[in-house]
């Protein structure tokens, strides 16, 4: 069985059309017009692939094939919202990788021994709420109703609010999926780096996924008068929140490693150039494959937090926005994924992602497998983000058959 690459190019450019920034890449935030717009294209796709399509509290849309018995689900999919300003590829290639899976079981009139459901997730980048793996994290019953109601968008849109406004169910225990449900997970990515290209290499199966945790900082201290505040008389938040900004570079470097650490958004409060900044608000994001070396990165920057303030006179909190343990992926799907391909004369390597995917967070509640595509230049995150069409539909081949040979495993015999 093959995979119709004109089919894969046609939902990737029609999903890209379903942005709030025509011309600059694609904005898909979660519960928006966009939004809709591209569930409802994926909800016409997963209907002419005759799946059973319902969405869970957490607004991810599922389609459901079934199987010769209603025993566990293999889930195949990645998620359909976008960062700002991103590219076509992101997320969406599993999510179209998934629905064509569907449609070639459909025309080969295949029916597999186990359910197949098609999955595409919502709010894993955090684009519009901070965080991420909302969907992911739903079904694996880890986020609470705190965390919905004490999130908030640009706007001052809360989570909880946004998600009814969209027509959601607001009991968010509803999307947790119980581990006997499921029999495994499956990913497809774009690598959104360049090792794949750089070694000529067609598919890369993930043995690890680094673990993350995102912050909030914020600093406050007193907005006053430019020019009648005497220097030694401020308090000034920007002058600790620049201090601990050039810490996070040093912090990532001293525990080494692989370890990074970066600073993405910075707010400025009252935001004018004629008055001291009472105010800063910045958010830190490190990770590591390493959990030990997660932990030092947190501590020490709890430590050069404090450190920047105590000194100035200034107050802090530090919100924890999301905390994703490193999590290692079982090596008999990768068996699988790697036998696949090598039975279809296609390349692999095992890797590990420095980026976060839904697959770590499945992978606490079932088997869990990611499989990355080459990107063009490394790009991701950006509107000149690509992966060849060629190189998507080999990942895709392999995809196909790794699924259905799980699909049809009895129990979880390998």
């Amino acid at each position: 069985m093959e995979t119709n690459v004109q089919r894969i190019k046609h939902d990737i450019e029609k999903l890209a059309q379903f942005t709030a920034t025509p011309g600059k890449g694609v904005t898909r935030f979660s519960y928006t017009l966009e939004d809709r717009a591209a569930r409802s294209y994926i909800k016409e796709q997963m209907q002419q692939a005759e799946l059973a399509i319902f969405e869970d509290a957490a607004g991810t849309v599922i389609g459901r094939r079934p199987g010769e018995v209603e025993g566990p689900a293999v889930l195949v999919g990645s998620h359909f919202d976008s960062v700002k300003h991103g590219g076509a590829f992101d997320g969406t290639a599993g999510v179209v990788v998934a629905l064509e899976i569907a449609r070639v079981l459909k025309e080969e009139n295949i029916t597999t021994r186990y359910p197949i459901e098609v999955i595409a997730m919502v709010e894993e980048e955090g684009g519009r709420f901070g965080g991420g793996l909302l969907a992911s994290q739903a079904m694996a019953g880890m986020v609470t109703e705190e965390m919905l109601t004490e999130s908030y968008d640009a706007q001052g849109v809360s989570l909880a609010k946004a998600m009814v406004d969209f027509g959601l169910n607001p009991d968010i225990k509803a999307a947790q999926r119980r581990p006997e449900e499921l029999k495994a997970f499956f990913e497809l990515h774009v690598e959104q780096g360049i090792i794949l290209e750089s070694e000529g290499i067609d598919l890369g199966l993930v043995q690890a996924i680094v673990g993350m945790r995102e912050y909030e900082v914020e600093i406050t201290g007193r907005p006053d008068h430019a020019g009648t505040t005497p220097m030694n008389l401020r308090a000034d938040a920007l002058i600790a929140a620049s201090q601990v900004v050039q810490q996070v570079r040093q912090i990532a470097l001293d525990v080494g490693g692989g370890a990074v650490g970066t600073v993405g958004r910075l707010e400025v409060l009252p935001g004018a150039g004629n008055i001291v900044p009472g105010q800063v608000r910045f958010s830190v994001d490190l990770r590591s494959h390493e959990q030990t070396a997660l932990d030092s990165l947190a501590a020490k920057l709890k430590k050069a937090v404090q450190a920047a303030c105590k000194p100035e006179g200034l107050t802090y909190a530090i919100t924890d926005k999301m905390n994703v343990e490193p999590v290692s992926l079982p090596s008999h799907l990768r068996d699988l994924i790697a036998k696949e391909a090598k039975d279809r004369g296609i390349s692999t390597r095992t890797m590990v992602s420095g980026a976060g995917h839904d697959t770590q967070v499945m992978a606490t509640l079932t088997d869990a497998a990611l499989i990355f595509v080459p990107s063009k230049d490394g790009r991701s995150h950006c509107p000149e983000e690509w992966t060849a069409y060629a190189d998507l539909k080999k990942g895709a081949d392999v995809l196909l058959g790794a699924v259905v040979t799980m699909a049809n495993q009895i129990s979880n015999d390998i």
